[in-house]
């Protein structure tokens, strides 16, 4: 189900806020368990099962890493074949068919194989699994004895899908003790319907400019409409992505929970590396806390931390799929974040802060490149059109800057915290008042846009056909 959709926004959202609101507090867990495994059965119910099965190993390895770690023995074999388990389940139905197709294509042999579809949401509920369990042994967080309340942790709706990526003693406490009050909660309507507007009219008005021209032959292209694609699928993934994480904060809050953020204007980074401190941070995090600092973090010989930051991310480019594409994506990233930790960092210091954030824009933008499209040759071809294998401008490059310019504008604006800052200060609303002699107050100026903005992207919703979350198919 996704939370784009009319049968989500006026049918399961509101009954189930009805129900949850007026159960007694010690149901309130199991309204909301229930409502999440239907959430997640909608779409594909046979999946279901395979997430119980990672709710239920994890739940035991909790209990078995508590003992663990109060008797002083057997821990690191618990915390192996708990890693182990959790990423067997995430191989057999993300990797397998990659391994095999990769396989018959190196030995020219064919398999009797047959398909295995990719479970919504895996790659996230198993990161949540596998960092419940550590948390329990290394003591950051207590085991849970409850299962339903394990459960709830791990199919939480609202972010059940596709993140954040909810760390357990982030919400150890509110599973079993919160409460919503009118200011949570409107805070969270208010941040879901930021999250629903920048889909609708932003991530899927740049997704129908993307979508077109990368599904053109790349040698067709012109270097503007090269660049254009690529520039809009940036765009694209940013609010698609910020605008589901939006969303799910938002939802939490309705429910009593309070999630970390997960994106921090990743656009205005100066590097690849404050790119990635503001992008996706519970994946960076995951990676940092559960990976990296393990592995020896900073704190080892150089070639050690090289060695480390190529192995977290190899791992983040597998994480995001099964395809050499996102292999090379990693390496990608993981070969900048090194040059600028031995010495591009301190370079881009000296040089002035534009050329810091065109620098950091330029390997964003490339690495989309090799996000978006799985064909090596077809990333070359792509290439070769930016960098002038064909005309330098058509009417097509024109039509397309014609037709969504303003698209362009507002979200080129919506990256940058203009917006945000504007309605925190007063300065808008003093400008309305002395040039239109409106005596209203901030809050009836906030509700009147965020009215319109529901509205309008109700109406998107309405009118759109199926239009899913780009990472729904992590």
């Amino acid at each position: 189900m996704l939370f784009s959709t009319t049968t989500f926004l006026f049918m399961f959202l509101p009954c189930v806020l009805a129900i949850y609101l007026i159960a007694p507090r010690k149901l309130k867990n199991i309204v909301l368990l229930l409502a999440s495994l239907f959430f997640y059965a909608w779409g594909e119910p046979k999946f279901l099962y395979v997430m119980l099965l990672s709710i239920a190993l994890n739940y035991v390895f909790g209990i078995l890493a508590d003992k663990a770690k109060r008797k002083g023995k057997y821990g690191k074999l618990v915390i192996t074949l708990m890693v182990i388990g959790n990423l067997a389940i995430l191989g057999i139905f993300k990797y397998a068919n990659f391994v095999v197709f990769n396989i018959e294509s190196l030995f020219g042999a064919t398999f009797d194989w047959k398909m295995i579809a990719l479970p919504l949401g895996i790659s996230f509920y198993t990161f949540q699994g596998i960092s419940y369990v550590i948390d329990v042994y290394r003591g950051d967080g207590k085991v849970q004895k409850n299962p339903l309340n394990i459960a709830l942790y791990i199919s939480l709706f609202p972010q059940l899908v596709a993140g954040p990526i909810v760390r357990y003693q982030t919400v150890a406490d509110q599973i079993e003790s919160r409460r919503v009050d009118l200011n949570l909660f409107t805070s969270g309507v208010k941040r879901f319907i930021i999250g629903l507007a920048k889909k609708m009219f932003i991530a899927n008005n740049c997704g129908l400019v993307a979508d077109q021209i990368f599904q053109s032959q790349g040698s067709s292209l012109s270097v503007g409409t090269a660049w254009i694609g690529l520039i809009f699928y940036s765009l694209q993934i940013f609010f698609d992505f910020s605008g589901y994480s939006d969303m799910a904060i938002g939802l939490g809050r309705m429910f009593g929970f309070k999630f970390l953020e997960n994106f921090n204007y990743p656009y205005i980074a100066k590097s690849v590396s404050e790119f990635w401190r503001r992008w996706h941070i519970s994946l960076g995090t995951w990676f940092k806390d559960y990976v990296y600092i393990p592995l020896g973090g900073n704190r080892v010989s150089p070639i050690k931390v090289y060695r480390n930051l190529a192995i977290v991310w190899l791992a983040t480019g597998i994480w995001h799929g099964a395809s050499w594409n996102f292999l090379l994506w990693g390496a990608y990233y993981g070969a900048f974040i090194m040059l600028e930790k031995a010495f591009l960092g301190k370079a881009l210091q000296r040089v002035p802060a534009a050329l810091q954030h065109v620098y950091a824009l330029i390997v964003i933008i490339f690495g989309w490149l090799l996000f978006r499209i799985d064909n090596v040759s077809d990333i070359w071809s792509y290439l070769c059109s930016m960098f002038g294998s064909g005309a330098f401008w058509d009417a097509r490059a024109t039509y397309y800057m014609h037709e969504y310019y303003m698209v362009l504008i507002v979200a080129i604006i919506a990256c940058t915290p203009l917006v945000k800052n504007l309605f925190a200060s007063d300065a808008l609303l003093t400008f309305m008042q002395k040039h239109r002699a409106l005596h209203i107050t901030k809050d009836i100026a906030t509700l009147a846009v965020l009215a319109f903005i529901f509205v309008y992207s109700v109406a998107l919703v309405v009118g759109s056909t199926f239009n899913p979350f780009i990472y729904f198919r992590f």
